[in-house]
């Protein structure tokens, strides 16, 4: 079988806490063959690890994509990087993998969903969420109509952002507690959430938001409350609290109501899709927490080989990235918004 050869651009924490496990799992499918970072002791540090020589490290990514034996490139940059780096390293005429979101503005996530068309090549957004078992399993239950025919769901996110900017947790990292890109933490957590939605349910068609305005940089609002519209005309309410802690057991999470019964996942990693039935009944579907970056990664290899095409396009993610700017728009001008015009 063959190995893919991976340039890695970015040796931050979602390297090391994500991508890098993940590979060791697909070690028979991936090779890390070079890696770079602008902190090239960064880069450097990973070299034993990885078998790497001196010259498979770098500090300038565009050396590092000039290497004819570099099969594929995966890029883990601050979201507002993202889209100028991607950009650059299409060039090179390989396939890619971009973190999400796939761009920091509008204006260049437009863009960034013609690159795949514009060089001919292969490019997956790494939305874990989308690829995370848990999510799957919903979106089957309600596909299947499991729970009859869904009438809304609510769905309550948090993030105590102020207390983990102080532990060596993502929140710690400068360029997100001052971020360079709309919506702070809202837009680099929140895009999650509305992936995993419309993944579960489709395209959301309108929003309506509002929030609590807070004077810190790493987002305009503590918390942000929205009605969301489907293009299957089913609601939905979604919260993103990001200021603070939900004390209480068991979670609100992800509530979804239907004529037979109900689906909830208290969070992502709880272990556990619960459904309850309205005749009384009930069943647990047990899942192994944290699969998104596995199935992203033997994803992408498939596609690389021709075997399928990526789940995860930046078609996709751009209305991902839609939905969560026309959620500020509204949250700002206060009036229903189009998330796609």
């Amino acid at each position: 079988m063959k190995k893919l050869r991976m340039g890695i651009i970015g040796m931050g924490m979602a390297f090391e806490r994500l991508h890098y496990p993940a590979y060791q799992k697909l070690s028979d499918k991936y090779q890390i063959a070079a890696v770079c970072d602008p902190d090239k002791q960064k880069a450097d540090n990973w070299r034993n690890t990885l078998g790497l020589t001196p010259g498979d490290i770098y500090d300038d990514f565009r050396e590092m994509i000039k290497r004819d034996d570099l099969d594929a490139f995966d890029i883990m940059v601050p979201i507002e990087l993202n889209y100028t780096v991607t950009e650059e390293a299409a060039k090179a005429g390989k396939p890619i993998i971009c973190e999400k979101p796939l761009a920091p503005t509008k204006e260049q996530a437009k863009a960034a969903m013609g690159l795949p068309k514009k060089y001919g090549i292969p490019m997956m957004i790494a939305e874990n969420y989308r690829y995370n078992d848990e999510i799957n399993i919903i979106r089957d239950l309600v596909r299947t109509q499991d729970i009859g025919n869904v009438y809304y769901f609510m769905q309550n996110r948090v993030i105590n952002f102020p207390h983990e900017m102080l532990k060596n947790k993502f929140a710690a990292k400068e360029w997100r507690q001052h971020p360079e890109f709309p919506g702070g933490i809202f837009y680099d957590t929140g895009v999650h959430d509305i992936g995993a939605l419309q993944h579960i349910f489709g395209p959301i068609e309108k929003v309506h938001a509002f929030g609590l305005e807070q004077d810190a940089d790493f987002s305009p609002y503590a918390v942000v409350q929205v009605n969301l519209l489907f293009k299957s005309k089913m609601t939905g309410h979604f919260t993103f609290f990001c200021a603070g802690k939900e004390m209480q057991r068991p979670l609100i999470g992800l509530r979804i109501f239907g004529t037979k019964g109900m689906i909830y996942l208290e969070e992502r990693d709880c272990g556990t899709v619960n459904v309850a039935y309205n005749d009384g009944t009930s069943k647990q579907i047990p899942y192994q927490p944290q699969m998104g970056f596995y199935h992203e990664l033997l994803n992408f290899y498939k596609a690389a080989i021709g075997e399928e095409p990526i789940a995860v396009t930046p078609e996709i993610e751009y209305g991902d990235a839609m939905a969560i700017f026309a959620i500020l728009e509204s949250t700002k001008n206060q009036q229903i918004v189009n998330v796609l015009n």
